[in-house]
């Protein structure tokens, strides 16, 4: 089994920086996006945004 490349793991930790590091970045009182509170807007984007970065990921690794 080979270990994955630099680049995967960095695009591995996108995810897992966006919704863990950046709370000081966007936690303010009372934002709304689309009607929605922004901490749950900024966790939905994050779950759509993961499988994009997982596929990435993959064709990277699959190349290789």
């Amino acid at each position: 089994m080979k270990r994955p490349s630099i680049g995967a793991l960095v695009l591995a930790l996108i995810p897992y920086a966006g919704m863990c590091f950046s709370v000081a970045l966007w936690d303010r009182l009372d934002p709304h996006v689309l009607g929605l509170p922004f901490n749950l807007f900024w966790i939905i984007c994050w779950l759509l945004a993961t499988p994009l970065i997982l596929a990435a990921i993959y064709r990277l690794e699959k190349r290789r």
